[in-house]
C-alpha cells in the first residue's frame, strides 16, 4: 500500500511537471507525462491497456526527435505562443473528456490549433500567417509535442475520473 501511494504521488508529480513544461518548455513535456502515466499504472490506481502504452511511447519518441531537430524559440525570441497553445490544448482536452472520452484527443488537437491560430492574430505572431506553409511547420514543431503531452495527461485524468 505504501509503494502504491508513493508511485501515485510520483506519477501525479510527473504529470504536473509535464503540464508546466507545456506552458514553459525547457525540455520535452511528453517524457514526464509518459513517465507519470507509467507510474500511475504501476500504482494500480488506473488501468491502461498495453496498446495505449505502445502508441503513446512511439508518439513520445517522435516528439523527442522533433525537439532535437527543431530550432529553439521563435523568430522574434518570444515564447508567448506556448501559453496560447498549452492552455487551449488543456481546455480542449478537458472539454473532450466531458463530451466523450473517445473524442478527447480530437479536443486536444483542435484546442492546440485554435491556440496557434489565436496567437497568429496577435502582434507578436504576425510573422506566422494562418494559411501559409510556415503555419503548418510551426504546428508540427511546436503544437505536436504539446498535443502528445496534454493527451497523455488527459488519459491519466480519464483513468482516475472514469474508474
Amino acid at each position: 500500500m505504501v509503494i502504491q501511494t508513493i508511485l501515485l504521488i510520483a506519477g501525479v508529480t510527473c504529470l504536473a511537471a509535464a503540464l508546466a513544461l507545456v506552458l514553459w518548455p525547457r525540455w520535452v513535456a511528453a517524457v514526464p507525462a509518459y513517465a507519470g502515466l507509467l507510474l500511475m499504472h504501476w500504482s494500480y490506481y488506473i488501468a491502461v491497456p498495453m496498446v495505449t502504452f505502445v502508441f503513446w511511447g512511439i508518439a513520445t519518441a517522435i516528439t523527442v526527435g522533433l525537439f532535437y531537430l527543431s530550432p529553439s524559440g521563435e523568430p522574434d525570441g518570444n515564447r508567448s505562443s506556448n501559453l496560447y497553445v498549452g492552455f487551449t490544448a488543456m481546455a480542449g482536452g478537458m472539454l473532450g473528456i466531458m463530451l466523450a472520452p473517445r473524442v478527447m484527443v480530437l479536443g486536444v488537437i483542435l484546442g492546440a490549433a485554435m491556440g496557434q491560430l489565436a496567437y497568429s492574430r496577435t502582434p507578436a505572431g504576425k510573422w506566422m500567417l494562418s494559411p501559409s506553409m510556415l503555419f503548418w511547420r510551426y504546428f508540427a514543431a511546436k503544437c505536436l509535442p504539446a498535443i502528445v503531452a496534454v493527451s497523455i495527461v488527459c488519459i491519466a485524468v480519464m483513468g482516475i475520473v472514469i474508474d
